[in-house]
Formats: structure tokens, sequence, C-alpha cells
């Protein structure tokens, strides 16, 4: 069946597994058969630790920068396809008026605009796929 060679407290042994049932086995040792019963299985494996390389982060990365554009940023809420942009570059949008439709976990959403301003760029189009968090439009803040 199987050959292992195994050295123990300096001994070298060749052993061959000639059958193996349930917790019974048959085996050759340096050309000696042998019957054997195996009580318990060890396990000797060893979970691997993961070491990493400290990351390195820019002198004031930590502080939240603010755009001077003055505009506002229209993000995808849930990954999805876009179905259908209902503004152009320089509409004008006022609060809870619809941005886009698009499909996301099988069910047509409508983005509305979050605060009054003008369509500064448009980012997809129809049968774009887009990810969390990716923009989709960006307004200019009146």
């Amino acid at each position: 069946m199987k050959r292992f060679k195994f050295t123990i407290s300096g001994n070298n042994y060749e052993v061959e597994i000639k059958k193996f049932d349930n917790a019974k086995a048959r085996i050759e040792v340096n050309g000696t058969c042998y019957n054997v019963e195996l009580h318990k299985q060890e396990q000797t494996t060893k979970t691997p630790i993961l070491v990493r390389s400290k990351v390195k982060t820019p002198k004031g990365s930590h502080v939240i920068q603010k755009s001077e554009s003055g505009g506002y940023r229209v993000i995808a809420p849930l990954p999805g396809n876009i179905l259908q942009v209902l503004v152009k570059e320089g509409d004008s949008v006022k609060k809870d008026d619809k941005l886009l439709i698009y499909e996301a976990m099988k069910m047509e959403n409508k983005l509305l605009a979050e605060k009054d301003g003008v369509v500064k760029s448009i980012k997809v189009g129809p049968g774009d796929s887009v990810l969390q968090d990716d923009v989709l439009i960006e307004l200019e803040i009146n």
C-alpha cells in the first residue's frame, strides 16, 4: 500500500502498510510483519503564523481633508448595474430629485439628490456596473 521511512532514536526503519481496516493494520517493518491496532490519531499540524511588515503611513494621513470645490459626490450605496441616468451635466437639481435608476440585489433603486445643486459631472452611463462606494455623479452645491 504505502511505504514510509522513519528515524527513531537514531535508528532507521522502513515501514510498509500492507493492509488497513478500521483500527487494525498489517505492517512490515524492516522485513518483519506485525499486526497493530490504532488507538489514537495524533494531529501534529500547527496553524501557521502570518508575519507582515509594518504599514507605513504618510505624515498627516490621519487628518480628514475637505474638498475646496464646494462639490458633493453621489456614491453607490450597493454594487449594481446602472439602468438609466435621468440628469445631464449642467442640470439644476433640488433635494429629493431623481438622479438615476440602478439595479442592485435584483431590485430597481432610484438614487435621489441629497442636496440642491448643479450636475458638475456624470461618471457612469446606462449598462455600467458599479461597486459599492463608486462615485456616480458630482454636484456643485449652490
